[in-house]
């Protein structure tokens, strides 16, 4: 399942918790800033919406802690978004002209008399520098040298039932730096409570699929429960393999090789090497080859019990053995963070892009899009413009709740996957039938009902909404060029006259109902023990990977030149044969799957519940013929992969 910070809870579903706090701007400059008449430049969107003179508590202590990082605009952040559109567009002379890592910052990059005078003006105020980066200087210091720099003051204001920092109007830097600063954050602390010296604990307790189960869709009918739209349903497949998703996404002989995928996530697997063998053993994918997969650490973790940080073994599980299983020629590097809060997942994005790490990044991990702020949207959206120069895509997973309503109360987007710099992927159930054929695929949106204490019926059928993916219309994204002509009007101009952007662009299996065998030592019941098993798990953080690892097959088709930021490109194929036009109705009848579960979640002590899963049902979300805010512009077809060798 994908990962979010919601209310800041863990679930035995394997869902984490992720205060991620950012956002997404236009095509164009990552920040705007606007000159007062006192000779500074404001910050756009460093005062948060939340900061409100209703919640306003009062001028925050001067001698309160401040920790807060710089951005550096660069040497022309505007050439770096145009060129970053014009490497992308398929149409454009400059199109995968791609620069190295080193001609990018050099083109692009912060100079050293920039960084020297952001550095002069900060310790000048009375901060300490902590820290100098690429794109950043961190600094540290009290709340009067935090207010002297930022030309704000900073208060405290409740936020729900908790009291946070923030500043009083926007901030700003002196007229001076305006071609220097991009953005600052850390200067409101909503929810960035650290600590430094936890260790990694081990792993949850062990999550297990009862059965009975489908080998593959339809091999196995539940004959002896009720019926469901008119006709006896299949169980639940165990868990499709690579084998089947190879085959239902056209990988045909190609296997990724020679093609570097990054994973990013917060924390690290302990046992990944061994379950990602013992998987990949299992199930007949490729043994790994020496240094086939690797990981790039940090040098200690924070906020681990705060992120729910043993959680996070089962996302980063999860992603490399679905990269592995439909890219198993593919180098696969994963990043991880040192916690799941902005500034350590910027890092690891950061890390990524500085020393061009990958091609391809999968990110499962985001939170709503209510949630955002400017300043770290600014931060962002400029990592992945220096990622598409370089000729690197990311994919990002676009959640696990529909249109939010039921999670938030707000109909919306996530982010950061409504950025326009960013793949949006959104999800599918899936069924693969015998001899791996594929069959259908609808929009993922499930409903559940349980089966009923006589063993006659389904409780209140179809049930409530239980999950899907999301999507929708952002509500601060502007409509990026590629979607026009493809997004109907009706989705773009939901929010705006002007249009908005709309998630996703492409889709792949996600319903946990029609998911993926993933293998993963875990702690059993006792608490003590540890062992390697097996579960079936889903969610669009499984169809960010799928998708990332079709992309590595479509990159070896084009001989391994880099596909870098992709959506022009995907959108430029919508309507052909290239994708699976995916509905909720694909048969013309419901769908539905019957599901056995543990109630304790691992075995039969506490008893067993019965349920139908209803399929094509996302909120208020629809998968129709054309784009949709489900699908995208639809799944790989058996064309898609071979359409890059033509381009």
């Amino acid at each position: 399942m994908r990962y979010r910070r919601a209310a800041l809870r863990a679930s035995v579903s394997l869902a984490a918790t992720l205060p991620l706090l950012a956002g997404a701007l236009t095509l164009g400059i990552p920040a705007a800033q606007a000159a007062d008449q006192q000779g500074r430049d404001t910050l756009t969107g460093t005062k948060p919406a939340w900061a409100t003179a209703r919640a306003d508590r009062g001028a925050t202590s001067d001698s309160a802690r401040v920790s807060a990082r710089v951005y550096l605009r660069g040497r022309d952040a505007t050439g770096l978004a145009a060129y970053a559109k014009a490497v992308s567009d398929p149409d454009s002379a400059s199109y995968g002209k791609y620069l190295t890592a080193d001609q990018a910052r050099g083109r692009f990059g912060a100079t050293e008399a920039q960084v020297a005078a952001v550095k002069a003006w900060l310790t000048s105020a009375g901060l300490k520098v902590t820290g100098v980066t690429q794109h950043y200087v961190a600094v540290s210091g009290d709340v009067a040298a935090a207010e002297k720099a930022f030309g704000t003051q900073l208060h405290d204001y409740t936020k729900g039932a908790r009291t946070y920092r923030a500043p009083a109007a926007t901030a700003s830097v002196p007229d001076s730096l305006k071609d220097a600063v991009l953005t600052v954050t850390g200067l409101d602390n909503a929810p960035h409570l650290a600590s430094h010296k936890d260790r990694l604990p081990q792993p949850e307790t062990v999550f297990r699929n009862a059965g009975p189960f489908s080998t593959y869709h339809g091999s196995n009918v539940a004959s002896t429960l009720p019926d469901a739209y008119g006709t006896k349903i299949p169980y639940a497949v165990k868990g499709y393999t690579g084998r089947q998703l190879r085959a239902a996404y056209g990988a045909g002989k190609h296997t990724g090789k020679g093609v570097r995928i990054a994973i990013t996530d917060a924390y690290a697997s302990p046992t990944i090497a061994y379950d990602a063998a013992t998987y990949a053993k299992r199930h007949g994918d490729a043994a790994y080859t020496r240094g086939q997969l690797r990981q790039v650490l940090p040098a200690k973790y924070t906020r681990t019990e705060e992120c729910g940080a043993a959680g996070w073994y089962g996302e980063e599980t999860l992603d490399v053995e679905a990269v592995h299983a439909v890219a198993p020629g593919a180098q696969v590097t994963y990043v991880g963070a040192a916690s799941c809060y902005d500034e350590d997942l910027l890092d690891s994005l950061g890390k990524i892009v500085d020393n061009h790490l990958a091609d391809i990044v999968s990110n499962s991990w985001g939170e709503v899009e209510s949630a955002q702020t400017p300043d770290l949207a600014a931060a962002y959206d400029q990592v992945f413009q220096f990622g598409a120069v370089e000729g690197i895509g990311f994919y990002y997973s676009s959640g696990d709740d529909g249109d939010e309503v039921a999670s938030s109360g707000t109909k919306q987007v996530d982010i950061p996957v409504s950025s326009a710099w960013v793949t949006a992927v959104g999800g599918t159930s899936l069924a693969v039938g015998k001899g791996d054929k594929y069959l259908w695929e609808t929009g993922w949106g499930t409903e559940k009902a349980v089966l009923s204490a006589d063993g006659k019926s389904w409780t209140d059928f179809p049930g409530a909404f239980n999950s899907g993916a999301g999507g929708g219309t952002s509500k601060t994204v502007a409509e990026p060029y590629w979607q026009q002509g493809v997004v109907p009007e009706a989705l773009a101009k939901a929010n705006s006259a002007d249009g908005n952007r709309v998630v996703p662009d492409i889709a792949a299996i996600a319903d946990p109902n029609t998911g993926f065998l993933v293998g993963q030592t875990q702690t059993l019941p006792d608490g003590k023990t540890q062992a390697y098993d097996e579960y079936r798990i889903g969610g669009t953080s499984l169809a960010a990977p799928v998708i990332a690892a079709v992309q590595a097959l479509a990159q070896e088709a084009r001989g391994g030149k880099p596909i870098g930021f992709a959506n022009p490109s995907i959108y430029a194929r919508y309507g052909s044969q290239a994708y699976h036009d995916v509905t909720d109705n694909p048969t013309g009848s419901g769908l539905a799957v019957a599901r056995v579960d543990y109630v304790n979640g691992y075995d039969a002590t506490d008893g067993l519940t019965t349920s139908v899963r209803s399929l094509g049902k996302d909120s208020s979300l629809s998968a129709v013929k054309g784009y949709d805010d489900v699908t995208g512009v639809g799944t790989p077809a058996a064309g898609y992969v071979e359409s890059y060798r033509r381009r």
